[in-house]
């Protein structure tokens, strides 16, 4: 009885002391610069909304370079993509690839096939870039003309269309592709119920912005004005006076950023978007209702087949879409011409965390219920079960590492979801694993790099991050976050997890990248 009521009163003591103090040290800014801790004032944002964590990589018993709320599981958005890669490539290898086929149901002679060519999908998908890159080949292994049609079975396409119409948050800005390629560009121009936000250098205090289609009676606000970055984003508001909804274009352009589509929004139901030039957004603009169609989103089919021509190739049918054609095994054995692309675990990678990819994400994630294996079920069947092998697996493997449930869980693996919630404290634990072992220049290979490529090609391009940043960036309409490897003017590398999560977190994008300067010059 003595026994249990000491234990009690311990309990109690760490309950009411020791317990409120541990979190009130985790919760107080350690490391943080005050430029960063001003910026966030002045974007209004509590300290609250923003969880940090950095330490070196390298050194036993290294001792922490900044922690905030490192503690807290915070909505990771696409940084959770840093997650999938990292249990991709500790389960499958850093050398997995998987093989995409191609049958043909007839001879080809004389580079012309007198059937169809059909296409198997597998698990990974294939994006723009890698069908066109097969396509040329097929043309290499002598096929240069289709009498039939090319038929698609279960072949995940990777487009970035898909990524717009999928996100989660209505309002939130995606993160576009770099350096589009016209068909990329044309998708993304398509994308059903959304108008895209264009941002253009101007020699006044104000950049240009564009939006198209025009919303329909209603306002544009302009509130990007010139200065350092690339930062700009776009919401629906409701004016204080009340009234239809205005949407309200805020940040900042430097003359380097050049024109750049920066979001695609879904208009509220009651906004009308009509098909006509772009319009430039000045304050409180107030824009005349045209009736005219939305634009249609160019469909896969029509993609493959622009992809083929554009390869070299001729084609007389069409191309469809099935998800089981019901021949594909016969024409493995049996086929009088057939070829294949081999697309490595490192190549899926890359496109997925510099363009923030969240298809080729969700069907990486999905490879991990069969172990990567293309001998089961085909991916977009049994897509749900699936899912949930997939979700076990990583679960599974995330506490043989060492991890509780609440450190980090992964839903869909692309940060669509928010459930899919880390600890910063756990997220830099998993990367300074990661930096020591077998799959580390594969995943850095895959990162973002300041002010070069991916989605940082527009951030940090001048300051001592640029090229010594390499970090997956995550964005939601409330979320914005940063996470990877820092190169400090030392030599030292850190490994770094930033998450913010407020209804203003575009906002606090500047000083975000701030820390990141500030780290890469003092670390």
């Amino acid at each position: 009885m003595m026994f249990r009521r000491c234990l009690f009163l311990i309990l109690g003591w760490w309950a009411c002391c020791l317990a409120p103090a541990a979190r009130a040290l985790d919760d107080a800014p350690r490391g943080l610069p005050a430029p960063v801790t001003q910026r966030l004032a002045a974007a209004g944002v509590p300290l609250s909304s923003l969880g940090v964590y950095v330490m070196p990589v390298d050194g036993e018993g290294a001792s922490v370079m900044a922690s905030l709320n490192a503690e807290h599981p915070f909505v990771m958005a696409s940084t959770t993509k840093l997650v999938t890669s990292v249990a991709a490539l500790e389960l499958l290898g850093p050398a997995y690839e998987w093989r995409t086929r191609a049958f043909a149901t007839a001879p080809v002679r004389a580079g012309r096939l007198q059937g169809d060519l059909v296409i198997v999908g597998g698990s990974a998908g294939l994006t723009p870039g890698e069908l066109e890159r097969w396509f040329r080949q097929m043309r290499s292994e002598g096929l240069t003309s289709i009498a039939g049609n090319i038929v698609m079975e279960h072949v995940a396409f990777l487009h970035e269309s898909n990524d717009w119409r999928e996100t989660v948050e209505a309002n939130a800005q995606p993160e576009p592709e770099p350096v589009p390629t016209p068909v990329a560009a044309q998708m993304r121009r398509g994308a059903p119920g959304s108008l895209v936000v264009t941002v253009s250098p101007s020699k006044g205090p104000r950049a240009i912005v564009t939006v198209s289609p025009r919303p329909a009676g209603t306002s544009i606000v302009n509130d990007v004005s010139m200065g350092e970055g690339c930062i700009a984003f776009a919401v629906w508001e409701t004016p204080d006076e009340g009234g239809p909804p205005q949407l309200a274009v805020r940040g900042t352009w430097d003359p380097a950023c050049g024109k750049r589509d920066v979001a695609a929004v879904r208009a509220p139901a009651s906004v009308k978007l009509v098909q006509d030039t772009p319009q430039q957004a000045m304050p409180s603009l107030r824009l005349p209702a045209i009736t005219a169609p939305a634009p249609a989103l160019p469909a896969a089919p029509k993609i493959v087949a622009d992809l083929w021509r554009e390869a070299g190739g001729r084609i007389a049918g069409r191309v469809i879409e099935m998800p089981r054609w019901g021949g594909s095994e016969r024409l493995r054995s049996q086929s009088p011409w057939a070829s294949q692309i081999a697309v490595p675990l490192a190549e899926v990678l890359r496109e997925m965390n510099k363009t923030s990819n969240n298809l080729a994400a969700r069907g990486l994630l999905l490879s991990l219920a069969d172990g990567g294996s293309l001998k089961k079920v085909a991916f977009g069947s049994g897509e749900a079960a699936r899912l949930r092998d997939a979700q076990a697996r990583v679960h599974d493997w995330l506490h043989s590492q060492g991890y509780a449930d609440d450190d980090i869980h992964v839903d869909v693996g692309s940060g669509q979801s928010r459930a899919e919630r880390g600890k910063p404290r756990a997220m830099v634990q998993l990367l300074t694993k990661a930096w020591h072992g077998a799959i580390a220049k594969a995943l850095v290979d895959s990162l973002p790099i300041a002010g070069v490529d991916g989605t940082l090609a527009h951030r940090m391009l001048k300051g001592p991050a640029t090229g010594q940043a390499f970090l997956k960036t995550g964005t939601l309409s409330d979320t914005r976050a940063l996470a990877g490897y820092v190169k400090g003017k030392s030599g030292q590398v850190y490994a770094v997890a930033m998450m913010v999560n407020h209804p203003r977190a575009a906002m606090v994008t500047p000083a975000l990248d701030a820390f990141i300067e500030w780290l890469a010059a003092h670390g």
